[in-house]
C-alpha cells in the first residue's frame, strides 16, 4: 500500500470515528426516564412572588408544571433570589422569606399532587416513588442572611439547603466575582473571619456551599474552610466561554477532589465564547438601565415590570444565541478533566435571558439526553450527570452534619 492510500484509510477511519451514533427515540425515552433529572437552579419564584401560576402552561419564561413534566425533571432546586439592592436597604431577610414562602406555598403547597417538599436525598427519591417532582430550596445570595447567623439557621428550618454565598454583589463577608472589576467596592480579599464562621455553620446545619457568584480567593478560601464537599450550583467552565462566573479548570479539580460537583448553567454567555464576548458589553449597560428603571419606576410596580421585560427581550437580541452543544461541550470539558462524578446541571432557567438553541426551557431536556447518547455517554453516565451526583454529593454534606 503506497503512503497516499494509507493516508486515504487514515482520514476515513478518523471521520468514521466521528460520526454520532445512531440513536433511536426509544433509547431516548428509556434512558431519559430512567435518570432521576436534578436541576439545582431555577428562578422561577421570581415570577411566582409578582403572580404567575407555576402550574398553568405558560407560553412566557422556562418553567411551569406542564413542561417539567413533559421534560421528566424529576427535582428542583428552586432559587430563593435576594437581589442586590437589598442587601443596602435592609430588606433582604424579608425578600428571602418572600420567595420561600413561594416555594413552599404556591409550589409545593398548592401542587401536592405534583410536587413534594424535600429537605434531603432520600426525600428526592421517595418523591421520585411517589411520582412526584421534589421541590427544594436554595437561598441565592448570602446577603440575604443580613450578617446573622440566627437568621441563617432560620432559613434551613424552613428548608434552605443551600445557600450561594454572595450574589453579583459583594457583601460584608465575602467577595463575589460579579464586582471585580469595580474599584468603588470594599473587597476582604476572600472570605473574612465571620465569612467562615458562615461556611462552617452550614456545614453544621448540612447546608450545601454554593460557590457560584464568589470570587476566586473566596473560593480557595471556602474549599479550605469546608469539612464537607462544595459545589456550584449554576456556573460553566472559564476555559471555554471566559467570564468571572465561570470556573477555571484548577477550581474544578480542586473542588471535585474534594467531592464537589460543578452544575452546568444554560446562558448563553456561560456557553458560548463569542456570546460571552457580547455579554461583557451588554451587562454592564443592562445593569444601569435596570438600576434607572427600578428608581423611575418605583411607585409603579406593573411599569417596572414591562420596562425589565423590554430590557431583558433588548438583551436577548443582542446575545449571539448558544446551541445545545455547547452544552455538551462543557460537560464533555468537565469530565475529561475531573471525571463523570464531577458535573451535573444547574440550568439557571427564569433567570437567564438567552437559552441556547435546543434547550430553550425545561420541556427540552430529551434533546439533550439524545445528543450526550450521540457522544458515547452510557445510561449509567447520564444517570450520574442529571442526579447521581448531585445526591451523593448531598448525602456527604448529611453525613458531615452529622
Amino acid at each position: 500500500m503506497n503512503h497516499w492510500l494509507l493516508l486515504l484509510c487514515l482520514v476515513t477511519a478518523v471521520s468514521v470515528a466521528a460520526q454520532p451514533r445512531a440513536v433511536s427515540d426509544d433509547e431516548v425515552r428509556r434512558v431519559h426516564r430512567s435518570a432521576l433529572l436534578i436541576d439545582t437552579h431555577n428562578d422561577v419564584p421570581m415570577r411566582i412572588v409578582e403572580g404567575f401560576d407555576i402550574g398553568k402552561a405558560s407560553s412566557k419564561g422556562h418553567t411551569d408544571l406542564p413542561r417539567l413534566r413533559q421534560g421528566g425533571v424529576g427535582a428542583v432546586f428552586f432559587a430563593a433570589y435576594v437581589p442586590a439592592q437589598y442587601a443596602r436597604s435592609g430588606k433582604a431577610a424579608r425578600q428571602a422569606l418572600e420567595r420561600i414562602d413561594a416555594i413552599r406555598h404556591d409550589i409545593a403547597a398548592r401542587y401536592p399532587n405534583d410536587f413534594a417538599l424535600s429537605l434531603t436525598a432520600a426525600d428526592i427519591e421517595a418523591a421520585r416513588r411517589q411520582g412526584k417532582i421534589a421541590a427544594l430550596i436554595g437561598i441565592e445570595g448570602g446577603h440575604a442572611i443580613e450578617d446573622s447567623l440566627r437568621v441563617l439557621r432560620s432559613f434551613h428550618a424552613l428548608g434552605a439547603r443551600y445557600m450561594t454565598l454572595t450574589h453579583s454583589n459583594t457583601n460584608n463577608w465575602a467577595d463575589s466575582s460579579g464586582d471585580i472589576d469595580n474599584p468603588k467596592v470594599k473587597r476582604h480579599n476572600g472570605l473574612t473571619t465571620f465569612g467562615k464562621e458562615v461556611v462552617r455553620e452550614m456545614n453544621r446545619l448540612g447546608m450545601m456551599v454554593d460557590v457560584s457568584h464568589v470570587s476566586d480567593k473566596t473560593f480557595w478560601d471556602v474549599l479550605e474552610t469546608s469539612r464537607a464537599p462544595v459545589f456550584a450550583s449554576h456556573s460553566s467552565c472559564r476555559a471555554l466561554a471566559s467570564l468571572h462566573r465561570n470556573m477555571t479548570d484548577e477550581m474544578i479539580v480542586a473542588m471535585a477532589k474534594k467531592g464537589g460537583v460543578i452544575q452546568i448553567n444554560f446562558a448563553c454567555e456561560f456557553l458560548s465564547q463569542e456570546s460571552a464576548q457580547a455579554a461583557k458589553v451588554l451587562w454592564p449597560e443592562y445593569e444601569r438601565l435596570h438600576a434607572a428603571a427600578r428608581e423611575r419606576f418605583k411607585d409603579d410596580s406593573e411599569g417596572l415590570k414591562r420596562e425589565v421585560a423590554r430590557l431583558e427581550a433588548d438583551a436577548r437580541r443582542k446575545t449571539p444565541r448558544a446551541k445545545l452543544t455547547d452544552v455538551v461541550a462543557h460537560i464533555d470539558h468537565v469530565v475529561k478533566l475531573a471525571g463523570i462524578d464531577a458535573v451535573g446541571i444547574g440550568t439557571d432557567y427564569d433567570g437567564i435571558t438567552c437559552a441556547p438553541e435546543g434547550l430553550e426551557d425545561v420541556s427540552k431536556f430529551p434533546n439533550l439526553t439524545r445528543v450526550l447518547l450521540e457522544k458515547g455517554y452510557s445510561a449509567e453516565n447520564i444517570s450520574k450527570i442529571y442526579g447521581g451526583n448531585t445526591l451523593r454529593l448531598m448525602r456527604a454534606v448529611e453525613r458531615a452534619a452529622k
